[in-house]
């Protein structure tokens, strides 16, 4: 009864809704699992692994799927197990978290990548080869993107502006990063200045 309590009350954390798809494909590519994640998923949610810090600070971020897992981790939960259930939530999401974020091979890999690492100190996942973290545009993808609207990084977020059609300075792009506000949170001590910069940098250039 408590190892079924505890996994329910992993479901309800990260998104209050039901469970009972179908079990995703075996061979699942954690690599790319990890990419996608930082990207999607991110900006809203924290995990230690990734080095995405979306819920702290932030009221509009989801759960920190550490602290949703590490029940379960600790309770010796199957891996394919937390699997299921994190693909079930990407499936049946509830708002202000859209259904079907990924699709596809795309949420195999996303759950895989999560059921693995969650709420696991020891975990360790690198990026695919090329998908280097100091990118802007990934930085952009894996810190804003859930909340932000930016044709050129491919993100279509609705929690804040949308900067295609905010066009922000360069200035108001570096102050804002650093400080949040309006419901942003800061990222000055998250991201190194140059990062912030770099992140600057791109969304005054992709939209002017």
């Amino acid at each position: 009864m408590r190892r079924a309590a505890l996994l329910s009350l992993a479901a309800l954390a990260l998104a209050g809704c039901g469970t009972g798809g179908l079990a995703p494909e075996q061979g699942a590519d954690v690599a790319d699992g990890k990419l996608l994640f930082t990207q999607r998923c991110g900006g809203c949610h924290t995990l230690r692994e990734a080095g995405t810090k979306g819920s702290e600070g932030n009221p509009a971020g989801g759960p920190n799927l550490d602290a949703a897992f590490s029940a379960s981790r600790s309770e010796d939960f199957p891996q394919d197990t937390i699997l299921q259930v994190v693909h079930d939530q990407i499936k049946y999401a509830v708002p202000p978290m859209p259904r079907n974020l990924v699709k596809g091979d795309d949420a195999d890999n996303v759950a895989a990548y999560v059921a693995e690492v969650a709420g696991n100190p020891k975990a360790k996942v690198s990026l695919p080869p090329g998908a280097g973290g100091n990118d802007p545009k990934l930085l952009f993808q894996s810190n804003c993107g859930s909340c932000h609207t930016l044709a050129d990084a491919g993100t279509s977020g609705t929690i804040g502006p949308n900067l295609d059609q905010v066009k922000p300075t360069m200035q108001r792009a570096v102050t804002q990063i650093t400080n949040g506000g309006g419901g942003m949170p800061p990222f000055k001590g998250q991201l190194t200045p140059q990062q912030i910069q770099a992140l600057a940098q791109y969304v005054f250039e992709s939209t002017h």
